[in-house]
């Protein structure tokens, strides 16, 4: 319930989206998002294993994917879980410091996974346009220093996006979306501080923007290399896994951006709640698949992990090991 204190300024706590009021349809969503949860943690969390206890897999490329993986895992353990235990106690209640925290933490994995994406696409321009070059410029040194400079900048612009959010008055504690989300949070705002955040989202998309521009622009060169190659086999390596990563990083960025600066609906629609989705689990879903999964010493890594070797396992299943030998 409201808690009004100078002219509903202050809000003690939250109600967040219902998806339905039924028991057994309830009951559905704890369990179609206990799938999907489980499905994402689990292929992130093999991949920071194997990076972890496989000496062969530190270097810069797995470095970064294994960070890739941790904020995506994070990014997904921000929302899901909570709207499964609300589904399952039927309670759509958070406090005004859990929700807080929720838009704190999930604005950190976001944004520090744009700049990571951003850097990855750099490593790959230095190692497919400067083969030569790779070790000396992607040495252990610099890798640790934008690898810290990437967490660091996530966490800064979380606490300047949250500060700006929650200094906005609130009329309202209804947020139409199943975990506290900025722009359902504006929609409630009762006082022209509000501005504050549009301003902090502007700037924001210029940033994203930026880098959306420097990808695009690594990827044409690593494009123009990639075509120079004389093998076939090749070029269809390095496409098969180039052109996976720009698609998620423009499905990420341009859903995100619709969804923060679409003009607001007076109700919650079906396409909020695809936005939502779309910009805040499809990236971590498919990004351990498209980096790692499909990566010959990743997969060599999870079956000296799990105790799979070749010799082992039923040859059924064998031909699975082989395909998708793709090195990133």
């Amino acid at each position: 319930m409201n808690a009004k204190k100078d002219n509903k300024s202050f809000v003690s706590d939250f109600l967040l989206l219902e998806f339905s009021s039924i028991g057994e349809l309830q009951i559905l969503h704890f369990l179609l998002f206990l799938v999907l949860y489980l499905a994402i943690a689990l292929g992130n969390l093999l991949i920071i294993s194997a990076v972890t206890f496989d000496q062969k897999l530190h270097t810069p490329m797995y470095f970064f994917l294994m960070n890739l993986a941790i904020q995506d895992l994070g990014t997904v353990s921000v929302t899901i879980p909570n709207s499964m235990a609300n589904s399952l106690m039927n309670n759509r209640h958070i406090s005004s410091a859990g929700c807080v925290v929720q838009v704190l933490s999930l604005l950190f994995f976001l944004s520090s996974d744009i700049a990571l994406l951003t850097v990855m696409a750099y490593d790959r321009y230095v190692a497919i346009c400067n083969p030569l070059q790779y070790e000396m410029v992607m040495n252990r040194t610099f890798c640790t220093q934008i690898i810290a400079g990437v967490w660091v900048a996530g966490l800064l612009y979380a606490v300047m996006h949250t500060s700006a959010t929650f200094a906005t008055p609130f009329c309202s504690n209804i947020v139409n979306q199943f975990f506290c989300e900025v722009p359902q949070l504006l929609k409630i705002a009762c006082s022209n501080l509000y501005l504050i955040e549009i301003g902090v989202l502007v700037a924001s998309t210029i940033l994203v923007a930026g880098c959306f521009v420097f990808i695009v622009v690594t990827y044409v060169h690593i494009f123009t290399a990639v075509l120079k190659i004389p093998s076939v086999q090749g070029r269809k390596k390095a496409f098969s896994t180039c052109i996976p990563h720009l698609v998620v990083f423009f499905i990420f960025c341009f859903t995100g951006c619709f969804a923060y600066f679409r003009p607001p609906p007076k109700t919650q629609s079906f396409l909020d709640i695809a936005l939502t989705l779309m910009y805040t689990i499809v990236p971590p879903m498919f990004n351990p698949i498209i980096y790692s999964m499909r990566n010959k010493e990743i997969k060599n890594a999870l079956s000296k992990l799990l105790g799979f070797t070749p010799s082992s396992m039923n040859p059924f299943f064998r031909p699975i090991l082989k395909t998708g030998n793709i090195s990133l």
